[in-house]
């Protein structure tokens, strides 16, 4: 934990520094804004900052966002300072904190930021087999590519390597390539000096530096212009980098892990990312699944994001029924564990009872999830077709099964593609044919009309 204290704060700042410490973190300590954007640029970082009440908070927010350095910034004063609190909360600090300060708040404070979104919960054979991967590996000095779909746990994974590495004292820093504008980017991973372009103000460490001694995460690199690729094949394998503007090579001595949610080989077929570059970075590539593929994660997350935001809205922590549980196991979770963690948030919210049921897991728009009791209704589906088997073609059972499964679902094509176990494209090609052969297909909301 790398902490940046800006003021003083008559010295009660510099008490928690000592806290601060005392519990591991590194403490660098600024007396104005100027001083500590001078810290951050020379490559020094933090993982958070904690600012005296009394600077202007919305200029430290303002000038960290235009120099695009992405960093907590925690605001603290003493009780009396309401008013300078609630403008530092409304400017975009996370947090307040009142002083004198207490080891407790502290120590809680930094324990949730060293934890945030960071939690690696598993508890699936399949994801198991890939962490023992994981776990092998992360002693070595090795480039890693860890690929899989959007919201799988990339950075979580990347993050548990590292703190498994030799380098686990050293700084974790993390890029995300498609986050950052095509012309800023090889700026942010190398630096620049002053003047090397309009805007440099002064000296600028790039990440590259920033991570020496320890790890750097290039998120979704597949997202990185080609040209900025063959910089980043000579820093990689030469272990040097040169900044925008420079006269001379910066030695670094980093590990490199890369993220990808595309097929990179297949970028390279279509000349979108050096087939060399892939190389470098594919020394171990871990495959992160699904979490369609991984049940028994889903219940060991649904359950821990219950729990986590609970605690963080201030309400009575509640048990997943298991009702909700099936409804949950249901759902093919596109968006994965990221999807999986907005819903328990917003069932949280939303469960009036002493357990969290099915009635909360809902879409954004309020739609259930999965179906009201989708393990009901797959077993009346499946009583249903078996006792009109005999003298049936199996295009006549597959028909019946799919609009039967619909009717039950209420005409939700999603529940029903969940529950019959194919792709709602599949689903939705089969309902198109039987509309053109003449039968009533129910739409979102309504059943077949009977007779």
């Amino acid at each position: 934990m790398r902490l940046l204290i800006v003021g003083t704060l008559n010295g009660q700042l510099t008490t928690a520094s000592r806290m601060a410490m005392d519990r591991g973190a590194k403490v660098v300590q600024a007396d104005d804004i100027a001083t500590a954007l001078t810290i951050l640029r020379s490559g020094r970082g933090a993982d958070l900052v904690m600012a005296d009440v009394r600077i202007d908070i919305s200029s430290l927010i303002r000038q960290l966002e235009d120099e695009r350095i992405h960093v907590s910034v925690v605001a603290c004063g003493v009780e009396s300072d309401a008013r300078a609190a609630v403008a530092a909360i409304r400017a975009g600090a996370k947090e307040y904190i009142p002083l004198p300060p207490d080891p407790d708040l502290i120590a809680a404070i930094l324990q949730a930021v060293a934890d945030e979104g960071h939690a690696l919960i598993y508890r699936d054979d399949t994801m198991a087999q890939v962490l023992k991967l994981a776990d092998q590996i992360a002693q070595s000095d090795a480039s890693v590519l860890i690929t899989g779909e959007s919201g799988t746990g990339k950075e979580v994974m990347a993050r548990h390597i590292h703190r498994q590495s030799r380098r686990a004292d050293k700084p974790f820093i993390s890029v995300n390539c498609a986050a950052i504008p095509e012309n800023l980017l090889e700026s942010e991973l190398f630096g620049h000096e002053k003047g090397a372009f309009t805007g440099a103000v002064a000296r600028r460490i790039g990440k590259f530096e920033e991570a020496d001694g320890g790890t750097l995460l290039l998120d979704e690199i597949s997202e990185m212009d080609i040209r900025l690729q063959a910089k980043l094949l000579r820093a990689i394998q030469e272990r040097v980098i040169d900044r925008v503007g420079g006269s001379k090579p910066v030695p670094v001595n980093i590990r490199i892990i890369a993220t990808s949610n595309r097929n990179l080989a297949e970028h390279v077929k279509a000349g979108a990312f050096r087939e060399d570059l892939l190389y470098r970075l594919n020394v171990v590539n871990l495959k992160i699944p699904p979490l369609r593929s991984r049940p028994a994660d889903i219940n060991a997350l649904a359950r821990h994001f219950a729990e986590k935001y609970a605690a963080a809205n201030g309400v009575d922590p509640r048990p997943v029924s298991d009702a909700a549980l099936r409804q949950l196991l249901a759902n093919t979770w596109p968006g994965n564990v990221r999807e999986l963690e907005n819903t328990m948030h917003r069932a949280v919210l939303l469960a009036t009872g002493d357990e969290i049921g099915p009635e909360a897991i809902r879409e954004p728009d309020g739609e259930p999830i999965g179906g009201a009791d989708v393990a009901s209704h797959a077993a009346l589906t499946a009583e249903a077709v078996s006792r009109s088997l005999v003298g049936k073609t199996v295009a006549e059972v597959e028909r019946d099964l799919i609009l039967d499964t619909l009717d039950h679902c209420l005409g939700n094509r999603t529940h029903a593609a969940n529950i019959l176990g194919i792709s709602i494209r599949t689903l939705r090609n089969k309902l198109n044919q039987y509309s053109d052969e003449g039968l009533m297909v129910p739409q979102p909301g309504e059943t077949r009309i009977a007779g």
